[in-house]
């Protein structure tokens, strides 16, 4: 059994991610979940959310956009729309995306087409913020 995972993370865009790392986790469908080297093979759809690893002690953080996450073997490889690493997020840019999307939402019922599109929005917007947040405590 290997010591570490080899994470591949890729968005359409490019690869944002290509690590060896002691532990990964991530927000399932179903909730969060967290893999080791040696985990079983499994693959699911990953919701907005965060996804942490670790490598040689230190935590990283990146917030997701919808995708799917294997692990085969001491590989997983993690496919998503869109990937920010905390660091990188734009922390005033979350945060009126976040204002624009509630600002729509007050004006919208759930039955309206572009309801859930605002939801989604939101909901990144938020993600987005936790996952700065966490950067800046460093």
């Amino acid at each position: 059994m290997a010591e570490k995972l080899k994470v591949e993370l890729v968005t359409p865009y490019k690869r944002v991610l290509s690590e060896e790392v002691d532990e990964i986790t991530a927000t399932g469908a179903l909730g969060e979940f967290g893999v080791l080297p040696g985990h079983a093979p499994f693959l699911t759809s990953l919701k907005i959310g965060e996804l942490a690893y670790k490598k040689d002690g230190v935590q990283q953080h990146m917030a997701l956009n919808w995708g799917y996450f294997e692990v085969e073997g001491d590989k997983v490889t993690v496919l998503v729309e869109t990937a920010e690493r905390a660091d990188e997020i734009d922390l005033e840019r979350a945060k009126a995306a976040l204002g624009r999307a509630e600002e729509a939402l007050k004006k919208l019922s759930p039955e309206d087409k572009s309801f859930r599109i605002y939801e989604a929005a939101l909901e990144r917007a938020a993600i987005r913020m936790q996952v700065a947040a966490k950067a800046a405590r460093k």
